[in-house]
């Protein structure tokens, strides 16, 4: 009996830890079905030797569901601490130069995505407005009330930007259509999806919708 009900439960040990692993051997490139659903028609799935990851993940974790935003009427504000604010169309962003990053979200949930993504620089943007002295600190608004924050330094030395373009296609409305914050070297909620306003501030221990519940201000990858 002892030998039965071992071998049961490694059995179960067995099933449980299988179906903890997504990849499909049937499969050429190892993805399972549920993953290749998630991949546009368009979009690109490899870059320069790199596998790239399905631009939307796994769910949606938003606060108040995937905003579907009409660009009629709609202007990224830049304001605060600035010497001249900026209300900025989306052909208007889309103009400005713009780059290139191969960056992996992670996400605190346990998922990550590598994903090429295509924006302009925050810090071109910024200087648009032109920050004020005393600016030391970014907080992102977004259309469904969600707000995070990062050091403006943090900001600078990355040279982060705000993306329009995940994997060769326009940003997917689940993924933040128009503009996402690629927060490199930071977990997932700073990534900001829907933003309409970046405001420039002293206020260092701004804590936005997550910080405010007890995540890490910093969100520093470890």
């Amino acid at each position: 009996m002892k030998r039965i009900a071992g071998f049961v439960v490694l059995v179960l040990m067995i099933s449980a830890f299988s179906g903890c692993i997504s990849s499909d051997p049937s499969r050429p490139d190892g993805n399972s079905e549920a993953t290749e659903n998630r991949y546009s028609e368009l979009e690109i799935r490899e870059y320069e030797g790199t596998r790239l990851d399905p631009s939307v993940g796994p769910r949606d974790n938003s606060i108040a569901g995937i905003q579907h935003v009409e660009l009629e009427g709609y202007t990224l504000k830049i304001t605060g601490l600035v010497q001249e604010e900026q209300s900025l169309t989306y052909e208007e962003v889309l103009a400005m130069p713009a780059a290139e990053k191969l960056i992996t979200l992670h996400c605190v949930e346990g998922w990550e995505a590598t994903v090429l993504w295509k924006g302009t620089s925050l810090g071109d943007l910024i200087q648009l407005a032109e920050a004020d002295q005393k600016a030391d600190t970014v907080i992102f608004h977004c259309v469904d009330g969600y707000t995070t924050s990062m050091s403006l330094a943090d900001i600078m030395d990355r040279n982060m930007i705000l993306a329009y373009s995940s994997n060769g296609i326009p940003l997917p409305p689940a993924l933040g259509f128009p503009f996402i914050v690629v927060a490199e070297d930071k977990w997932g909620y700073k990534w900001a999806r829907w933003v309409d306003a970046i405001i420039l501030s002293s206020d260092t221990e701004y804590k936005g919708y997550w910080e405010e519940r007890g995540y890490s201000n910093e969100a520093d990858l470890p």
